[in-house]
């Protein structure tokens, strides 16, 4: 089996089969084998630069019903909220002064937060911080509001596309919602110029190992230079309240699938890895990601952007504990990369 991990650090790709192979039978060995390959790429293309974002959660209100979000609009337990500009801007204050020089705006499709809303935050950020990028999160848009916000300032847009397969897509979402409409989005972003970012849920209901095959071949496909791995972790208020959550394991070997597929691209050891396992930013990076993303939204409202239960947002995963980051870090060898931290290929 380490034949074809070496074959994907060497040629960057596999053939359907053997990915099959390298999804279904990798054990403890094996995948020890391929996180330490994937790490010394990235240390090779990153050295032990860990590259910090601030993350600002500006609205936990979103028009759709995604079956697997804590924030979906059918959820009637969760107590709404959406940021203020000068509370986005105040948040990029205090950021900017603990050194972060990335911000990502995330939120739910809150039909409030209009596209002129979002065009005047974003103009305004640029205009304070012109040294800073400025990362988007905010879901499927009209390709025109895209360009908006990337003459206003923006530089990057995530967007997880979640499942390639269309049937799978259907599981995960309600009607009304496409998963064509959701690739051409990632298309879009990318014809723009953003810096563009797409992945998946690891263990999502009804995610098959073809499904992965899928979903690995289209991000091969797409070159993203952001790439966002990380596992399902269900909600009480949810359909899949019940459902299993992904594990570390399958987690960290897709990682570093994509780590050695793709080893200049920029990938976060998210914080759904940190909230199912307590080492599990630092397993992250030790398969290959280097970025994390602490949290600068207020605090008062950190816990009610709930996608998921038991969501970390305190502690390493907060911007006031990036000194308990950086102990971390430092503690597998690495330390924080204040930078921008742009894609270079």
């Amino acid at each position: 089996m380490r034949q074809w991990v070496d074959k994907l650090r060497k040629e960057r790709t596999l053939r359907p089969e053997e990915f099959r192979q390298l999804l279904t039978e990798c054990d403890g060995e094996l995948l020890r084998y391929i996180n330490e390959q994937a790490q010394e790429v990235s240390l090779r293309h990153f050295d032990n630069r860990i590259f910090i974002r601030g993350l600002i959660e500006v609205s936990n209100c979103c028009r759709n019903n995604c079956y697997y979000c804590g924030i979906r609009k059918g959820n009637p337990n969760l107590e709404r909220y959406r940021l203020t500009a000068e509370s986005i801007l105040d948040c990029c204050k205090q950021g900017y002064e603990l050194g972060f020089r990335t911000f990502v705006l995330q939120g739910g499709e809150d039909p409030v937060l209009t596209d002129e809303r979002i065009e005047s935050i974003v103009s305004a950020i640029h205009r304070n911080y012109p040294d800073c990028a400025i990362t988007l999160s905010l879901g499927e848009k009209p390709c025109e509001a895209y360009e908006r916000f990337f003459q206003a300032g923006a530089n990057r847009y995530l967007l997880r596309h979640e499942t390639y397969d269309k049937s799978h897509y259907r599981q995960l979402h309600p009607e009304g919602m496409s998963c064509g409409r959701r690739l051409q989005c990632l298309q879009d972003l990318k014809e723009i110029g953003y810096q563009t970012g797409t992945g998946i849920m690891v263990g999502s209901p009804g995610q098959t190992v073809e499904h992965l095959i899928q979903d690995i071949l289209f991000i091969e496909q797409f070159r993203p230079e952001m790439i966002g791995i990380g596992p399902f972790l269900p909600h009480r208020d949810t359909p899949f309240a019940q459902s299993p959550c992904g594990t570390v394991e399958q987690t960290i070997l897709l990682l570093s699938i994509f780590r050695l597929m793709h080893p200049s691209a920029l990938i976060p050891a998210t914080t759904a890895l940190a909230t199912l396992t307590p080492d599990g930013r630092e397993r992250g990076i030790l398969a290959g990601a280097n970025v994390v993303m602490p949290n600068l939204s207020p605090q008062e409202e950190r816990k009610k952007y709930n996608l998921y239960n038991n969501k970390a947002s305190l502690g390493a995963e907060s911007a006031e504990g990036l000194r308990i980051l950086q102990q971390q870090l430092e503690n597998i060898g690495y330390q924080i990369s204040f930078d921008r931290g742009d894609y270079k290929q």
